[in-house]
């Protein structure tokens, strides 16, 4: 057998092992996954069955939305919206410089694992939890949810900006040092230039998350629609309930759109 033959025979032996291992991956994840349904209940017919049945029932109680809160919760919604807002551009303002010391592109290793470990620390508490430790901090309402947004998006915004960072081509930075750049001019005149558009996408995305956050802020004290939607569910007003989800469906749906503008006009072509 010729060597032309050898290896194309040895690529298509390849190929059929690769085949069969991406079958048995795929055989051992679905297996997984039916094994933590099973432990679950997820199988039980009776518990199924049982919830279906709750469902229907919980799903009479909320319609028809009763609309005439609207003006009662119209004051809530906008501080939601304005916490969102200022949370998001708050936790920028600290990403940014959180993001360009955490990258290893431009920083010594210790400074990088140091700003690592603080951003992963941020990023292990849930938002919620940041509702309940800034309320102990600073009392009930809206600062208080504003700065668990914030601290939120410093934990997410500063590692995506660390790895965006990273990504920036060594040789166009040697280039730079070569003539003489320091570590500001890289951060002016490459690091940001390269990766304005990424940067600006990201902030808009975390923007939208936030606004989805801050509607439940409000069940711990954070100020926003949290408060209305905890009343209603605590006194079983689910049409009440439902007149609230709807509306900020509105606002997401609005603010979808507002982002979506905004990548439009404002997110540069390459």
């Amino acid at each position: 057998m010729s060597a032309k033959h050898l290896s194309l025979h040895r690529t298509m032996r390849n190929l059929e092992w690769r085949r069969w291992r991406e079958l048995g991956l795929s055989l051992g994840a679905l297996a997984l996954l039916v094994w933590l349904l099973q432990g679950m209940g997820f199988f039980e017919a009776g518990r199924l069955v049982h919830g279906a049945f709750n469902l229907v029932r919980f799903a009479r109680e909320m319609f028809p939305p009763d609309v005439g809160i609207l003006p009662t919760i119209g004051g809530a919604l906008i501080e939601t919206l304005q916490m969102a807002f200022a949370g998001t551009m708050l936790g920028f303002l600290l990403s940014f410089p959180l993001g360009v010391l955490g990258s290893r592109t431009l920083f010594p290793a210790g400074v990088v694992a140091v700003v690592r470990f603080l951003i992963a620390a941020i990023r292990t508490v849930p938002s919620l939890l940041w509702a309940v430790l800034m309320v102990i901090v600073v009392g009930l309402g809206p600062l208080a949810g504003t700065m668990a947004l914030a601290f939120y998006t410093v934990g997410y915004l500063a590692k995506l900006y660390a790895e965006l960072f990273e990504g920036i081509d060594p040789e166009i930075l040697e280039a730079m040092r070569g003539v003489g750049a320091k570590r500001r001019h890289l951060i002016r005149f490459v690091l940001w230039p390269e990766n304005a558009n990424a940067i600006l996408s990201q902030l808009l995305f975390m923007l939208e998350y936030n606004v989805r956050a801050s509607t439940v802020l409000g069940l711990v004290g954070a100020g926003g629609i949290g408060f209305y939607m905890q009343i209603y569910l605590s006194t079983m007003a689910y049409s009440r309930l439902t007149a609230v989800l709807l509306a900020v469906l509105l606002l997401v749906l609005a603010m979808d759109a507002v982002s979506a503008w905004v990548r439009r006009r404002y997110l540069l072509r390459p």
